[in-house]
């Protein structure tokens, strides 16, 4: 299923209320029942008394609706990943913006650091780039998996039984603050510079992981384009690195590392201005796209 958190329109957009997207995602499948206190994270191994509700609610038309960021505020920092794509590890290290650069573009372990909780938006709100006053921001299209079930020194073979689900996020970062810094963290947490959605894919929605196409435009025009296949270290081995020394919660997020194609890459590096449109779309999930403000 591909669960939402929604406002009606109509109503207040503080009203947060919870629903499944119908296949074709013209309608939403009112799931409030189920999650009283609406938090998304309340159907976390419900997915069977989900389907039963949705099959007797009367649906919500998706046009009269706003989609909300599916966890507006993680309880933890979101775990990330950097330089988890061939390409663009080569893009960064060349970029002369990257002060993890080491002999070889390609990291030999997982490059984690995290993001602060706060930065979480929703699908269409504004990326504040005037928070950024080295007026370096850039996007960054990832996929993000969503741990369903906890737990420490979990291996490779059963990480996948730990995830619940996946949506969409850009990592927006302040280019100049990621350098300047020399880490990753300031750079990657001002206010508001992480969107997220349009919903959370659970495991049984996706047929097959590593076929999954990320693809960014901006304005129009594709900048992003790969397959999940691609990441250097899978979601299996991301998960078993974070567990090893730390547990895992439901409801942690892990963004996965994004592909080439970024700003900083580009000769001259172009940077997102105000009024740029950015669409972050994973087959599977759906599109994400937000205004630069």
């Amino acid at each position: 299923m591909r669960f939402v958190r929604f406002a009606l329109k109509s109503g207040n957009i503080d009203q947060a209320r919870i629903g499944a997207l119908s296949k074709d995602s013209s309608q939403i499948l009112p799931l409030d029942a189920l999650c009283r206190s609406g938090d998304l994270l309340d159907l976390i191994g419900r997915e069977a008394e989900a389907e039963a509700l949705a099959a007797t609610v009367t649906p919500i038309a998706a046009a009269d609706a706003t989609l909300l960021a599916p966890i507006p505020r993680p309880a933890r920092n979101i775990f990330c990943v950097g330089k988890n794509y061939h390409a663009h590890a080569a893009e960064f290290h060349r970029s002369g913006f990257d002060a993890s650069a080491g002999q070889s573009a390609t990291p030999d372990f997982p490059i984690i650091f995290t993001k602060a909780s706060n930065t979480v938006t929703g699908p269409g709100c504004e990326i504040p780039s005037w928070l950024d006053d080295s007026q370096s921001t850039d996007y960054e299209g990832e996929l993000a998996v969503i741990i369903g079930k906890g737990g420490r020194g979990i291996s490779k073979e059963n990480a996948m039984d730990h995830v619940w689900g996946y949506t969409v996020a850009n990592d927006v970062t302040a280019r100049t603050l990621q350098k300047d810094h020399r880490q990753w963290f300031i750079g990657k947490s001002i206010d508001a510079f992480c969107p997220m959605g349009p919903c959370i894919s659970t495991v049984s929605e996706i047929a097959d992981l590593n076929t999954m196409r990320l693809t960014t435009h901006v304005n129009g025009e594709k900048r992003q384009d790969a397959v999940i296949a691609d990441l250097i270290f899978d979601i299996p081995t991301l998960i078993e690195t974070l567990s090893k020394r730390l547990t895992l919660e439901p409801g942690d997020i892990i963004l996965t590392g994004t592909p080439e194609g970024v700003g900083i890459g580009m000769t001259p590096p172009v940077y997102l201005a105000k009024g740029d449109v950015v669409s972050v779309e994973i087959s599977g999930i759906g599109l994400l796209e937000n205004t630069v403000a």
